[in-house]
C-alpha cells in the first residue's frame, strides 16, 4: 500500500513539471503565439535556479531566478516574432537549440555542486492520514501552487474582462487592433508570462525534482508540455489533467522496475514519449475537436498596417 501511495506522490511531483510549463505554453497560444523554444528556456532557467541556489543558499531564490531567466529569453522571443515578424516556428526553434548549447556551457561548473538541505513539508494533520496523508498531502508547495494556477488561469480566462480580450487576440488581431487594444503588447505581455511559467518549470526541475544539475536534464519535458497543450485543447483543466497522466507514465516505468517486472529499461524509458505519439495521433484523427477551441490566429503573424 506505501508503494502506491509513493508512486501518486511521485506522479503528482512529475506532474507538475509538465504542468506548470504547458499552462505557461497556453497563455502564449491563446494570445495567438506558438513557442517552440520551450524546451532552451526550461534548459536555461534550470541552471540560472541552480546556480542562484547554491550561490543564496535559497531553493526561493533560486526558483525566482528561473522565473527571472525564461521570462528574459521569452521577451527576446517575443520582440523578434512579434514586432520584427520573425517565423515562429523557426525562431523558436532557434531559442530551444541556443538554450541547449548556452545551459551546458555555463553549467560546466556546477556539475558537482551540492544544493543545501530542502525542508520536508507536510499539511499538519492531513498528512498523517494514512495513503493519502503521503500521497497527497506531503507534497513540495510548488505542486499546490501548479493546481492554483490552473484553477486561476481557468478565471483569469473565461471571468475577466483582461483574459477576454487576451482570448479575441488570439482570435481576431485585427478586429481587436480595430477596437483600439494594443495588440503587440498584450501578445509580448503573454509570451513574457508564459516564458515565466517556463522558467519555474525549469528550475523547478534542477532545485526540487532533482536536485542536480546534469546537461540536457530537461531531458524533452519542454516538447511534452507543447503537445500538451493539444492534448487538452486549450484547456486548463485538462492540460493539468493531462501533466498527471503523463507524469504517471514518466513513474510507472521506475515502479515497474522496482517491483521486478523484467522489461529493458530502455523500453520503460521511451514510455513518456510513446505516449505522447500515441495521444496525438487519436486526436489528430477528428480535427474537429482541435478546431473547435484552437487560436483562430494561431501562429499567424499580426501587421498592424495591413
Amino acid at each position: 500500500m506505501d508503494s502506491y501511495a509513493l508512486l501518486l506522490a511521485a506522479t503528482l511531483s512529475a506532474g507538475t513539471v509538465l504542468a506548470i510549463a504547458a499552462l505557461g505554453l497556453l497563455i502564449n497560444e491563446k494570445a495567438g503565439i506558438v513557442n517552440l523554444g520551450a524546451e532552451g528556456m526550461m534548459l536555461c532557467a534550470a541552471i540560472a535556479g541552480f546556480a542562484a541556489t547554491v550561490h543564496s543558499g535559497s531553493h526561493l531564490v533560486g526558483l525566482l531566478a528561473g522565473m527571472l531567466a525564461g521570462g528574459a529569453l521569452a521577451a527576446v522571443f517575443g520582440v523578434l516574432v512579434i514586432w520584427l515578424n520573425t517565423n515562429q516556428y523557426a525562431t523558436g526553434l532557434a531559442l530551444s537549440l541556443f538554450g541547449g548549447g548556452f545551459s551546458a556551457f555555463v553549467g560546466i561548473g556546477y556539475v558537482q555542486a551540492k544544493l543545501p538541505e530542502s525542508t520536508d513539508f507536510s499539511i499538519p494533520l492531513l498528512g498523517d492520514i494514512p495513503f493519502i496523508g503521503p500521497a497527497l498531502f506531503r507534497q513540495h508547495p510548488m505542486v499546490y501552487v501548479a493546481m492554483l494556477l490552473a484553477a486561476g488561469l481557468i478565471w483569469f480566462l473565461y471571468r475577466t474582462r483582461a483574459g477576454l480580450v487576451l482570448r479575441s487576440v488570439g482570435e481576431s488581431p485585427e478586429s481587436a487592433h480595430a477596437l483600439g487594444y494594443p495588440v503587440r503588447r498584450i501578445r509580448l505581455a503573454a509570451v513574457v508570462a508564459g516564458g515565466a511559467l517556463c522558467g519555474l518549470s525549469g528550475a523547478y526541475i534542477s532545485t526540487v525534482y532533482t536536485p542536480l544539475w546534469v546537461e540536457g536534464m530537461v531531458a524533452g519535458r519542454g516538447w511534452i508540455a507543447l503537445a500538451l497543450t493539444t492534448f487538452a485543447t486549450w484547456r486548463p483543466a485538462r492540460v493539468l489533467l493531462g501533466a498527471y497522466l503523463f507524469g504517471g507514465v514518466t513513474m510507472l516505468q521506475f515502479h515497474l522496475q522496482a517491483i521486478g517486472v523484467e522489461v529493458p529499461s530502455q523500453l520503460l524509458s521511451m514510455l513518456p514519449y510513446v505516449a505522447t505519439i500515441v495521444v496525438l495521433a487519436l486526436i489528430s484523427r477528428n480535427p474537429a475537436w482541435i478546431k473547435a477551441n484552437m487560436p483562430a490566429s494561431l501562429g499567424k503573424p499580426f501587421y498592424p498596417g495591413s
